[in-house]
């Protein structure tokens, strides 16, 4: 027996997780075959069950449904339906020989096994031999729905065109009940071949079988609404189909490859059938393993076994450890790290077979090894006490390889060609593959320092080499940049222009290193200015060239021209105004144009809101000012001038007003108020002849219409009060008189 707690398997079965139907508890199973002599194979099918919770029984066990064997032809036609019988009992103890580790309670699995010979004669294409059933525990973690998934449990014998006679292998041992979780894993799952054919070990998927509504061949349909059949048939069949069957489905990130949580990950030696991992996550797990019987180079078979894990948290007291190896291409000398816990004293074995002195007993030791290969060190928590525990582990002796080239400058375009040297520590029997992408040629190479590597393309690319020696892997990356010529661009700009014509460049040059920059301009003039302003006068045809220079790494010019900047002379705009100052009494102006003949668009702004469009026009103004008048005039090619002039109307002052008024409602002479000319900013109130102020304005379109308060004012004599600001004389003057107001009373 392996003595590490880290080596042992747990297929403990929750029962608070299971179902208590009578589909429900198969944890696993394998069918095997031996010849027997004439055409007579004795056929054995291992069932394994959870025996504690709900105590599913066997088929073929009391009342429960018979247990079927059947066989089917290449072609998939079923040959025979045999019924096996009774199963044989045994329990499978959940002891993993350990003092150190505590056995969980509430563990029961029971293993059913059934014989049964069949007549079989040699047949093309051999037979599949099948049984199936259903189910799983609800509780497993990396299937979907595993409470309605079965298992298809088969064994393939060969036809005569492979083998005359054949045995099938079997395993040597079912995993042990259950294994811990965090600690290093190991056991031996290797099979056992009567013919002595080869074997080869994988991980793969189980098969799925039969489902929760049918969950036994010749069974009456479950109920609805029994767990996992929601949908029952009218009748389940009496045998099971033909394969090929198919697999369960793993819950993602799972699969026949990955099938538990574990870091390293589940795997199993391919020619030794050892299994190793470490899980990481508790709760149960479906694991399938694969053998394939190999016989002078031909396969023969497969055999399958899936099985249930179960990992928990371990109660131990001494656990031996050691810790991973950083790499397996360190070289000959290996410092061991002990990462035991609750032992006190400590035994080593390196590993060499042929000697006994590689063993120490120091906590830490350092071994020099004679030779690379691969050797299985062994190390003794407590040895020789009743609690020790013992871990084995492989570690790779091999030179060390440690690989990267010499950095690559820059290099053009134009005539490139890199030459790459490798640096680092490793063998010369190492080997290397260079990848420098499909824009180089070659784009890769197996030669130690490749030489002569061109790019085609510009750009920065990364260039990755690997090297292999033994079992080791190392690559590096490094990055070599192309240099593309450089490129002077001159961005869009305007290439019509009016006399004079100003250009703000806009360069749009390419480089990957900075370039010096000449523009020349056709007008004879130079700017060194990235980007420069120019102006090109008088009207007529430009042209600018420009000229980018890059220094190294890589020198190279590029210029660019332009020949079609045009230059289109400007009209001038000019007019008469008649006459230029004038009274507000006679507001009339006459505007005369007088601009160039080239002229062919006119428009005027007369500054007082009023604009025109015509060559020739007249305007009235409304209010005396001095006004800007703007005339602005286009040729055929859109460029323009304009002429500004001024236009003064003067004021004029009159001041009148009444002295009697009439309010009676006949709509004539209704409103006292004052008629003015040039007076702004007028302030008018009316006092009764006590003093008293009943009206109050400073618009001179009203007035006072003979009442106060909403009522109307009696006849009387009432004083006035105006001051305003006299526009002609730009004073402020005040005048006081009196009113009459004439009403219907008569009376003062």
């Amino acid at each position: 027996m392996v003595k590490n707690i880290k080596y042992f398997f747990c297929l403990i079965f929750l029962a608070v997780l299971c179902g208590k139907t009578l589909a429900t508890h198969i944890v696993g199973g394998e069918m095997y075959y031996d010849f027997v002599g004439g055409s007579t194979y004795k056929v054995t099918l291992k069932l394994y069950r959870d025996c504690i919770n709900g105590q599913a029984p066997f088929d073929g066990q009391g009342t429960a449904s018979p247990a079927l064997l059947h066989v089917f032809d290449a072609a998939g036609n079923l040959v025979q339906q045999v019924n096996m019988g009774v199963p044989v009992i045994t329990n499978v103890p959940p002891s993993i020989n350990n003092p150190c580790i505590q056995t969980p309670n509430g563990i029961c699995v029971e293993e059913g096994k059934y014989e049964v010979n069949i007549t079989l004669p040699p047949l093309a294409g051999g037979y599949n031999l099948v049984y199936q059933r259903c189910c799983r525990n609800n509780s497993i973690l990396n299937i979907i729905t595993p409470g309605g998934t079965g298992s298809s449990y088969q064994a393939f014998i060969p036809g005569p065109e492979k083998a005359l006679v054949n045995s099938s292998p079997r395993y040597n041992n079912f995993p042990q009940i259950f294994i811990c979780n965090g600690l290093d894993l190991t056991f031996d799952h290797k099979a056992t071949d009567p013919d002595g054919d080869v074997l080869v070990y994988s991980l793969c998927s189980p098969y799925n079988g039969l489902d929760g509504c049918c969950p036994m061949i010749t069974n009456p349909p479950m109920a609805p609404g029994t767990s996992f059949c929601n949908n029952p048939p009218a009748v389940c069949p009496t045998a099971a189909i033909a394969p090929p069957y198919a697999f369960v489905n793993f819950v993602a990130p799972y699969s026949g490859s990955y099938p538990i949580a574990s870091n390293p990950s589940l795997a199993i030696n391919s020619s030794t059938g050892l299994l190793t991992g470490k899980p990481n996550i508790n709760g149960q797990w479906v694991v399938g393993i694969c053998v394939e019987e190999w016989r002078n180079g031909t396969l023969l078979s497969t055999h399958y076994r899936d099985f249930q894990f179960n990992v928990v948290t371990c109660s131990v007291t001494v656990i031996s450890a050691v810790a991973d190896q950083p790499s397996k291409c360190q070289g000959d000398t290996i410092n061991f790290v002990n990462n035991s816990f609750g032992a006190s004293t400590y035994h080593w074995d390196f590993g060499i077979n042929e000697i006994f002195s590689d063993t120490s007993n120091i906590k830490n030791p350092t071994y020099v090894y004679p030779d690379t290969g691969v050797y299985y060190v062994t190390l003794i928590a407590n040895p020789g006490k009743p609690c020790a525990d013992t871990v084995k582990k492989p570690f790779y002796i091999y030179p060390r390889l440690d690989i990267a080239f010499v950095p690559q400058g820059v290099q053009c375009l134009k005539n490139n060609s890199f030459n790459f040297s490798l640096l680092g520590t490793y063998i010369n029997s190492a080997t290397f593959n260079w990848d420098f992408g499909s824009s180089a040629t070659p784009n890769s190479s197996t030669i130690k320092n490749p030489s002569n590597v061109v790019f085609t393309q510009p750009g920065k690319y990364f260039v990755k080499v690997i090297g292999k020696q033994y079992t080791c892997i190392d690559s590096f990356i490094d990055s070599v940049r192309i240099l593309a010529r450089p490129t002077a661009i001159i961005n869009n700009f305007p290439t019509a222009l009016c006399d004079p014509g100003k250009i703000s460049f806009s360069n749009g040059s390419v480089s990957e290193y900075y370039g010096g920059y000449i523009w020349s301009f056709s007008d004879g003039t130079y700017s060194y200015q990235y980007e420069p302003t120019h102006t090109f006068s008088p009207a007529g045809t430009y042209s600018v060239t420009l000229t980018m220079t890059r220094g190294a790494p890589c020198p190279d010019t590029s210029i660019t021209s332009i020949n079609t900047i045009t230059v289109n002379p400007v009209p001038t705009a000019f007019y008469v105004a008649t006459p230029t100052v004038t009274s507000i009494f006679d507001p009339l102006i006459y505007f005369e144009n007088g601009s160039s003949s080239d002229a062919t668009n006119f428009f005027y702004n007369f500054g007082d809101g009023g604009t025109s469009d015509f060559m020739n026009e007249q305007h009235v103004y409304q209010l005396p000012g001095t006004y800007t008048v703007v005339q602005t005039v286009y040729n055929r090619f859109g460029c323009a001038d304009q002429a500004i002039g001024l236009i003064k109307i003067e004021p004029e002052f009159r001041f009148f007003i009444p002295n009697t008024f009439t309010p009676d409602e006949n709509n004539l002479n209704e409103i006292f108020r004052p008629v003015t000319i040039g007076v702004s900013n007028l302030s008018f109130d009316i006092f009764d002849r006590w003093g008293q102020k009943i009206y109050t304005g400073n618009d001179l379109e009203k007035g006072w219409d003979g009442k106060f308060k909403g009522k109307m004012s009696k006849q009387d004599v009432y004083v006035w009060k105006i001051s305003y600001l006299n526009e002609v004389t730009r004073k402020y003057e005040t005048k006081v008189g009196h009113v009459l107001l004439l009403n219907d009373s008569g009376e003062f």
